[in-house]
């Protein structure tokens, strides 16, 4: 894909500069546009980092009008406008070092890039005007060729994040296209919306419609931060047991570190990864309520009643930190039949356990992990659902252990 990339990049160029720029006004207003995107874009957590630029080179690529008067220019030319904005955009965040930035224009280049050879040839050669033309069955055509463009962004996605990761490609593709519900919709609709405002009004259509969008974009950003801010706090209380001395240091950061590989692993969607990383870094929250605490922090030996206590009152604990409800009740079920227990209880109870057991197993070098691995496995009569047991050593085997 990198390659591919590179050779629609280097050809659009080298056809632009060739022929020089069509309608200048028009690529100018554009590519400003999505520069400004580029710059607001949020964190690295969201899905599309930069919504507005998305929605406006998608629109760029679909324009085929400016105020009533025909287009020429063609879709090397929007590859070009796409990838110059792009990059002027991102010139501030490569300059701090804020995060990847190749995958990101890859990512945005194919998928113009699909956009664009869909539509402008059938435009500038007149085929477009005769079928579906102008008439009522042009925006659901448009509407029609961004559902196939956001398809293809997913697969895209979704490679990019197997190659960049080594996580399992099924998963990822099913949490892209569950994604393409919320954000990936929007910024279709956003595409479609504003390549038909611009062909009937020109291009003081952008601010209109574009102005509002910005401002949702830094409001997303604000939400972004704040759930950061929120997820360092629950990490900051979940090390108050290893403060007081009840379980060993880093243990909570890896259950959660391994257990969300294994829940990815199994393809569980995003907000389940979350409550699963909350539950599994507050897992051990109820050891609090001990006198005196456990040998290195592990419950597993401890009597089924016991480890019920334990965990009903972290579960208490935690409802009162504000996490969602299903959080508490992963905590509460941890000494449950794993019969009884959702999936993402299963895994944090699994993980755990294969922590612990490597910290007991630690004078075996590197068989402690292997032996861990096979006394789950001879558990998973009573103790542990095979399937997760298998999940985790898939993610072990591909390097996911996490000490």
């Amino acid at each position: 894909m990198y390659s591919v990339a590179g050779a629609l990049a280097a050809v659009s160029l080298a056809g632009t500069l060739r022929s020089g720029v069509t309608d200048p006004q028009v690529a100018l207003a554009f590519g400003a546009l999505i520069a400004v995107g580029e710059l607001a874009r949020q964190g690295a957590g969201g899905r599309e980092p930069a919504p507005l630029a998305a929605a406006v080179a998608l629109a760029y690529a679909l324009l085929g009008e400016t105020d009533r008067h025909p287009t020429s220019h063609g879709a090397l030319q929007v590859l070009a406008v796409v990838l110059a904005a792009t990059l002027a955009g991102a010139v501030p965040r490569l300059a701090a070092g804020r995060g990847p930035v190749l995958d990101h224009l890859v990512r945005r280049l194919l998928t113009v890039a699909f956009a664009a050879t869909c539509f402008q040839p059938l435009y500038n050669t007149g085929a477009l005007t005769r079928w579906p033309g102008h008439g009522p069955y042009y925006a659901p055509f448009l509407l029609l060729l961004l559902a196939l463009t956001a398809l293809c962004d997913a697969v895209l996605s979704a490679a990019l994040a197997r190659a960049r990761t080594g996580w399992p490609y099924g998963p990822l593709l099913r949490d892209e296209l569950r994604g393409l519900l919320g954000v990936g919709s929007a910024i279709c609709a956003t595409g479609v919306v504003i390549a038909l405002a611009v062909a009937v009004a020109g291009l003081w259509a952008l601010p209109v419609f574009c102005v509002p969008l910005l401002l949702t974009q830094f409001s997303l950003r604000r939400h972004g931060a704040v759930r950061a801010t929120y997820a360092q706090t629950i990490a900051s209380l979940a090390r108050c047991t290893e403060i007081a001395g009840y379980t060993p240091a880093g243990h909570a950061r890896r259950v959660a570190a391994l257990g969300r590989a294994v829940g990815r692993e199994l393809g569980l969607s995003e907000p389940e990864l979350t409550v699963l990383e909350y539950a599994a870094l507050m897992h051990d929250i109820g050891q609090l309520s001990l006198v005196d605490p456990v040998p290195a922090g592990a419950t597993e030996p401890l009597p089924p009643a016991e480890q019920r206590r334990i965990a009903l009152l972290g579960g208490a604990v935690v409802r009162q930190t504000g996490v969602p409800e299903e959080v508490a009740a992963v905590v509460e079920r941890q000494a449950d039949p794993y019969r009884d227990q959702p999936v993402t209880a299963r895994i944090v109870r699994t993980v755990n356990a294969y922590d612990d057991l490597v910290g007991r197993l630690a004078d075996d070098g590197p068989h402690g992990p292997l032996r861990a691995l096979e006394r789950l496995r001879l558990a998973t009569a009573r103790d542990h659902a095979p399937v997760v047991v298998e999940a985790l050593a898939r993610v072990l085997a591909r390097g996911g252990g996490i000490r």
